[in-house]
């Protein structure tokens, strides 16, 4: 039920950003399974994208992961604190990524609150992009890592939402791309407790 190779090569990345909604993540990580549905993605459009790390074809020992061929995982460090989890997709050479925002989570709760510190499970547990990381254990030891691995993988388990359950709209945090900051390229799942609060 991977999502196979083929998906991650497309060169539409707002699209496929789109498409992710619904899409269970997996991690297995220290012996671990934890999983759950992606409810939020933002896409990042390559080089003419002001608000992606890859703008002007800027190639960095960072972003080097972004050129690989798609169907891998960035892993960035976001102000020195959040580990940061992207899908990098089309082919190499053309680095879109898709940041994954929030997830819904299902499958390993109870490790995910330990390793959030967090007695209750409250939507933040996988609320925002360093939540999501932190929660399934992905940190930048897993950076470049195939999506078909078994560490960890996206797979499509028939839950569709249509677009009346979408929206589009501008990303969270990217005022600094000018024009490209107003973009709607943030996708989430509406109604889901687990979308970041920002916009919502």
């Amino acid at each position: 039920m991977k999502l196979t190779e083929d998906y991650y090569l497309g060169n539409d990345v707002v699209a496929i950003s789109k498409s992710l909604l619904g899409k269970y993540l997996f991690t297995y990580i220290d012996g671990v399974i934890t999983g759950g549905y992606i409810v939020e993605t933002e896409a990042y459009n390559g080089i003419i994208d002001k608000a992606s790390h890859s703008f002007g074809n800027r190639q960095t020992p960072r972003t080097k992961t972004m050129f690989m061929q798609g169907g891998i995982a960035y892993v960035y460090l976001c102000y020195g604190i959040h580990e940061m989890f992207n899908v990098v997709t089309s082919v190499e050479g053309q680095p879109h990524a898709i940041l994954i925002r929030a997830v819904h989570p299902t499958d390993g709760i109870e490790v995910m609150q330990v390793r959030r510190n967090m007695q209750v499970v409250k939507p933040n547990i996988t609320s925002g992009p360093g939540s999501v990381a932190k929660a399934f254990g992905i940190s930048r030891n897993v950076n470049a890592i195939s999506l078909q691995s078994d560490t960890l993988w996206i797979e499509d388990r028939g839950l569709n939402f249509s677009d009346a359950d979408i929206t589009a709209c501008p990303r969270i945090g990217v005022a600094y791309a000018a024009e490209d900051a107003l973009l709607p390229y943030r996708f989430y799942v509406k109604g889901d407790i687990y979308v970041s609060k920002p916009n919502k």
